[in-house]
């Protein structure tokens, strides 16, 4: 909410010249985060049991997932604040800073994970310690990086400060609104596939549900990097009036995304049993989760384009088109399309929402591109420009 909706904003500000905007944004989204921050873990310290029952968590999983959960939530703020200033970080031009503030945090866990669950027998709680002090590691350098070493300097505002500034406070949520939103709608849709596959299939099916997931996470994590390296690229151009650039990394961007996703495709299309083996899945598993990915996989040819395009439309102060594409795919395509597909009395047949609803997220966003290129990106050019 505050990062994605704060960075574009920021790097707008720096290409135009305004300073004075540009450190006033990056301050305010510092403050509303660790605002947030606290509110969400206190939530989710008073109501973990139901939220992870809602997310479809047996009571063989809560004796797991509860303990970690309450242990997580204790890095809540050095989570937040790496997640969300590190854009900050991105939008100065720093991107070798940016990636090693992830860097020192998964390198972390790594190392840790094995030492809390197995060296000092803490189990589960061992593996949420560590991943607690890897965020801490990562919040550290971040904003040490942002106090002592960027262009800008991070300095949260007092409290009082905020009404004074509600203006700019509307701007960065009024941008961030889609990002956030489609994360909350990712979310959505996970209750509710858990929902509809351990209804009709049973716990299996929520597992490869999970496997899945996180397959599809692992193929478009190098898309979304590539647009946190873009995004300033493109907001920076579009505040200096630079047309010709903006066009190219958008061009560069989709050509990258589309030969990562060709990649992706041509493994899981052709080696999906390799793939579920990484997460050692069972016979039962590969019987379900095989054709699973096959009919899946198709979607990454087209959700590369969808992915860098949504990206633009933030980039380019146009958030709200990022929101309709991605409300219009979860919740008015994908999560009806696997209930209907769910009754045809097979459940397999659900798996194929997923295509579904990446043409019509496709379509929309191409749409939508059209409108920006026409109203936001051609009027750039000076009279006597093309």
């Amino acid at each position: 909410l505050f990062g994605s909706g704060g960075a574009p904003l920021f790097a707008i500000a720096r290409g135009s010249g305004d300073k004075a905007r540009a450190g006033l944004i990056l301050n305010l989204a510092c403050t509303l985060l660790l605002c947030c921050a606290g509110v969400l873990m206190v939530i989710g310290l008073l109501f973990g049991r139901p939220i992870l029952v809602l997310f479809g968590a047996s009571p063989e999983a809560l004796q797991y997932a509860l303990p970690y959960l309450m242990l997580y939530l204790l890095g809540t703020y050095p989570s937040m604040l790496t997640t969300g200033l590190n854009p900050f970080i991105n939008a100065q031009g720093y991107a070798t800073a940016g990636m090693l503030s992830v860097v020192i945090g998964a390198a972390a866990n790594l190392v840790l994970d094995p030492v809390f669950i197995f060296v000092l027998g803490m189990g589960v709680r061992g593996a949420a310690a560590a991943t607690v002090l890897s965020q801490l590691l990562s919040a550290a350098f971040v904003v040490y990086f942002l106090r002592c070493k960027s262009e800008y300097r991070v300095q949260p505002l007092p409290l009082r400060q905020l009404p004074a500034n509600r203006r700019c406070i509307g701007d960065i949520v009024s941008l961030g609104t889609a990002g956030f939103i489609m994360q909350l709608t990712n979310s959505v849709v996970t209750i509710c596939c858990n929902n509809i596959l351990s209804v009709t299939g049973g716990d299996i099916y929520i597992s490869v549900m999970t496997i899945i997931s996180s397959v599809r996470q692992l193929v478009e994590t190098p898309i979304h990097a590539m647009v946190e390296g873009t995004s300033p690229i493109l907001s920076y151009n579009y505040g200096a009036r630079r047309p010709d650039r903006v066009k190219k990394t958008i061009k560069l961007a989709v050509c990258y995304a589309e030969g990562i996703m060709l990649i992706g495709f041509c493994i899981f299309q052709f080696f999906p049993d390799k793939v579920l083996g990484i997460f050692a899945a069972s016979d039962a598993m590969l019987a379900i989760g095989i054709p699973a990915l096959r009919i899946i996989c198709p979607h990454f040819l087209l959700a590369g384009a969808s992915i860098v395009l949504s990206s633009v439309f933030q980039a380019l102060g146009n958030g709200i088109f990022s929101l309709i594409v991605s409300v219009c795919r979860q919740l008015f395509v994908l999560l009806p399309a696997a209930w209907l597909l769910a009754q045809t009395g097979n459940v397999n047949n659900v798996w194929w929402a997923f295509l579904i609803a990446e043409v019509v997220s496709l379509l929309l966003s191409l749409a939508f591109f059209a409108r920006i290129n026409k109203t936001v990106i051609a009027p750039l050019y000076g009279p006597e420009e093309p």
